[in-house]
């Protein structure tokens, strides 16, 4: 059973919105590359003096800006809780567990009974999920209407049992989701559902799971560690939603203009701050 869009809500982002790119402001480019490349198992698409786009195929999903003020400590504001990397196999979660395990450290592991998941952090304390999802009509649905997340244990023996020795992430990844830590959760659902247009999937204690089209959710916030203050540099830098036509990237515009959140335009689309600070860029599927 999978769950549709909320046919009273006109507003909801429809079926085909994702997460495009996400970017990290960092300390040590030449580290952070190496993390990214190795043990998650992006390519290095480009490079420059202070940055680094890392994809799949030709696909960019991450870009790393070198900041001065990208500190190697723990932020203390709002911002990332994790980048979350999904791959199209189980297959390929047993690569991504045995680069974990050779060049890394693995941080955790849950069956969500919509995906199974594993969890690390970066060189520079970045979260990082690496997941596959279970297919849609396997998902558990509650009577109210929401999709059942769980945090189980994973059988590690049976996703490193799946692998293949892979070095590189296959074609088909993307970024799934991003899990944000934010200050409020009244102020994220204010923004990111009644003004963007997610809707809630799923409920934990102290955070929500907001999706488009039926998802289990596209973005995750939560207040597990009391963040009070704005997003300050370090970490996210932004993420980008991707809508599938102009239609809905004019309709999303519109309601950001008539609750009084600045909105700036680009060439391939708009950008928006968020109630912690944390910038979002908007584009259509089709714009490159």
């Amino acid at each position: 059973m999978t769950t549709q869009p909320n046919p009273e809500n006109a507003d909801a982002l429809p079926r085909g919105t994702r997460i495009g790119r996400t970017a990290l402001r960092v300390a040590d480019l030449d580290e952070m590359t190496g993390f990214y490349r190795d043990v998650v198992g992006l390519s290095v698409l480009s490079t420059s003096d202070t940055t680094a786009v890392l994809g799949v195929a030709d696909t960019s999903l991450l870009v790393l800006e070198e900041a001065e003020d990208a500190l190697k400590r723990h932020r203390s504001g709002t911002g990332l809780y994790h980048n979350a990397f999904r791959v199209p196999s189980r297959e390929a979660l047993g690569d991504a567990l045995g680069r974990i395990r050779d060049h890394w450290q693995l941080g955790g592991a849950s069956d969500h009974l919509v995906s199974e998941a594993l969890y690390l952090t970066d060189p520079e304390g970045n979260g990082v999920e690496i997941y596959r999802d279970f297919p849609r009509d396997e998902w558990s649905i509650d009577d109210n209407g929401t999709i059942r997340i769980g945090s189980d244990r994973l059988d590690l023996d049976r996703i490193e049992a799946a692998g293949s020795g892979g070095n590189r992430a296959p074609p088909g990844t993307d970024v799934g989701h991003v899990h944000l830590e934010v200050s409020s959760l009244d102020a994220f659902k204010d923004f990111y559902v009644d003004t963007l247009g997610f809707e809630v999937q799923a409920t934990w204690p102290n955070a929500h799971f907001v999706s488009a089209g039926g998802y289990h959710h596209h973005i995750g916030a939560n207040t597990w560690h009391h963040r009070t203050t704005p997003s300050d540099g370090r970490g996210l830098s932004w993420f980008e939603v991707v809508v599938p036509d102009p239609e809905v990237l004019d309709a999303v515009r519109e309601r950001f203009v008539a609750g009084e959140i600045p909105v700036t335009e680009m060439d391939d689309g708009i950008v928006v701050t968020d109630p912690d600070g944390i910038e979002i860029r908007l584009r259509v599927e089709s714009a490159t």
